[in-house]
């Protein structure tokens, strides 16, 4: 009897901690869809000492807390492989995610159970899809050291940021994913900052994709993919009408850190000096004012506050004024688990 993946929702777990550490904001790509926005974020690079003592700000000796090393470019950084070491040490479970280059020899310099996993991202199943969004020539290169990282035994997943410029591609990529070995499918949906939020280079069509096409297409991928035995996160985006809204801000730790000492606690939030907590002097410092946090307790018919702010036009209304789809937090997901 064929079992069929079902989407399970990842409902928040009070006392998970999630920490997004970016490490530079500089990278060797120019992507159409970054979400860095220097301005706010800063152009330095945390040397490897400072970055230390900031994982400890958040490390918990008595519990795994989960941690993504991030840029800009995170390979770019020639200690990368030192502080992934030192996460370990603080009971992170560290996964590095890159733009495919792996810079400094990274595959050389960790071992693969010094790392829980190495994700790359692809913007489509081929050149022709791919590097119109992410650069000339980085399907060919991002694929080649994903080929590489598996076959030294390193744990490895994709990221796929869904846009008005490649969904109709996404349904291509199980099969690519599962002829390069890869263990999890992240599906993102893109979000209106960094350079979408400017409108440039925006894409004729525009970035965002409308929810008919977002439910029709997505769920049947990520099926697909599980069918594959390919592990599948996806964003919940849309709630269904029995389900509650619920923000992870609330009821949830998630830590979004920036080299200029920001911390944000929605990512929605980034491309403005909101920040609900800051790091000086190597110290965590709540700051106080009208800041993200005043906003995660607010209810609204459209579900997100922050969504409805920020980037209103995925919103669709019903005649009467009802929002036709609630937006569920943009940290809730679903998931598929593998069914061969």
């Amino acid at each position: 009897m064929t079992i069929e993946p079902r989407a399970r929702t990842v409902q928040f777990k009070p006392g998970e901690r999630n920490v997004f550490l970016h490490l530079l904001t500089a990278c060797n790509l120019s992507c159409r869809h970054c979400y860095i926005n220097p301005s706010q974020h800063g152009t330095t690079m945390l040397d490897r000492d400072q970055a230390v003592t900031w994982l400890k700000l958040f490390a918990r000796p008595e519990q795994e807390t989960n941690l993504v090393l991030l840029g800009g470019e995170p390979t770019m950084h020639p200690e990368l492989a030192s502080i992934i070491r030192a996460a370990k040490m603080m009971r992170y479970a560290v996964t590095v995610d890159s733009n495919g280059f792996l810079f400094h020899d990274l595959l050389e310099r960790v071992a693969p159970d010094e790392l829980d996993f190495l994700s790359f991202s692809l913007d489509g199943p081929d050149p022709s899809v791919n590097d119109p969004i992410r650069g000339e020539g980085v399907f060919a290169t991002c694929t080649e050291n994903l080929q590489k990282a598996g076959k030294k035994g390193f744990h490895t997943s994709v990221i796929y940021t869904v846009s008005a410029l490649n969904i109709e591609h996404l349904h291509r990529m199980p099969e690519l994913l599962a002829a390069l070995g890869v263990q999890r499918f992240f599906i993102q949906v893109i979000g209106l900052r960094g350079k979408p939020a400017t409108g440039e280079p925006a894409p004729t069509t525009g970035w965002q994709v409308d929810p008919q096409q977002w439910l029709a297409v997505v769920p049947e991928v990520a099926s697909h993919a599980a069918r594959l035995g390919i592990h599948v996160t996806f964003p919940k985006v849309y709630l269904e009408p029995d389900e509650d809204f619920e923000c992870a801000g609330l009821v949830a730790e998630n830590f979004f850190i920036f080299p200029n000492g920001r911390v944000y606690r929605c990512p929605l939030c980034e491309d403005y000096p909101v920040h609900s907590m800051c790091i000086e002097n190597d110290r965590l410092i709540r700051r106080h004012g009208l800041n993200e946090d005043r906003f995660f307790t607010l209810n609204i018919p459209e579900g997100c506050v922050m969504n409805k702010l920020l980037q209103p036009d995925n919103i669709d209304y019903l005649p009467g004024g009802r929002p036709r789809h609630r937006i569920s937090c943009c940290l809730l997901k679903q998931e598929m688990e593998p069914c061969v």
